[in-house]
């Protein structure tokens, strides 16, 4: 398949997802969204046994592209509700993918880099890499990667990173458990590849029936926490907070709340 914003390489059988937009920082944009989702179909289609997501560049994924923040403020509650079911997809095929998942994190992996990275099944970071729910900082809400969060560390503190949106290191991360491994920087292709191998030596049906496991134990719960979320994203498009938030972000000035009504 032909990309504009990943690359998809397969190598002994363990396939690597690129984010390729090392000019943004691996941004997201909505193209590369249904890029992501259109190469995990595939690669769970295919004879590959790993799956294996890096960033082109300084960075992992730096959050969602300056192009998509700007045209939020002219969309419609439809287009948000698009917007937040697309993003709802991408987290949900990831976590259900079938193949097991290897994020190897070099840099900055802000907001949905951060959902992206650490929904992995494994996550291993050099201590360069730097991770954050920023999203209240601009009147947002962390709706959607918040489910997640909370089954990975639990609710006090997945807390305190979404409320304050604070920016924390590959060590503190791995305290937390959203990183598996701090790997120095010269070591972090030696292994993952040695992990990718010990992966593909396990029986594939055994992986794929385990996570299978996994995510359905969890199903119930994630389909009616998803639908809150959903709704909580694309309220959260049409508050006046959010507005002003942006607004600020894109003015590079500190934002002025109105207090709540």
């Amino acid at each position: 398949m032909n990309f504009e914003t990943i690359l998809v390489q397969d190598i002994d059988g363990a396939r690597t997802i690129t984010l390729n937009r090392p000019e943004r920082r691996n941004a997201m944009t909505p193209a590369m969204q249904l890029e992501l989702i259109a190469a995990m179909d595939a690669a769970a289609a295919s004879h590959c046994r790993v799956l294996v997501f890096k960033g082109a560049g300084d960075a992992f994924c730096s959050g969602l592209d300056l192009s998509a923040l700007q045209a939020m403020s002219a969309q419609s509650p439809a287009e948000h509700r698009a917007d937040a079911e697309r993003i709802a997809k991408l987290f949900r095929t990831l976590y259900e993918l079938p193949l097991p998942t290897i994020a190897a994190v070099h840099g900055a992996a802000i907001a949905g880099g951060t959902g992206l990275a650490t929904l992995c099944d494994f996550t291993l970071a050099t201590p360069a890499a730097r991770f954050g729910y920023t999203e209240a900082r601009i009147g947002f809400v962390p709706a959607l990667v918040s489910a997640y969060l909370a089954l990975q560390i639990g609710d006090k503190r997945a807390r305190d990173l979404l409320l304050t949106g604070r920016m924390f290191d590959a060590a503190e991360a791995h305290r937390l458990g959203l990183v598996n491994e701090v790997v120095a920087a010269g070591e972090l292709d030696q292994r993952l590849n040695s992990l990718a191998q010990t992966l593909r030596a396990n029986s594939p049906h055994s992986l794929a029936a385990t996570k299978q496991l996994l995510a359905g134990q969890n199903r119930p719960w994630l389909d009616a926490a998803i639908a809150q979320a959903m709704e909580a994203n694309a309220h959260a498009r049409g508050t006046a907070d959010f507005r002003e938030g942006l607004a600020a972000f894109l003015e590079k000035r500190i934002p002025i709340w109105q207090p709540p009504k």
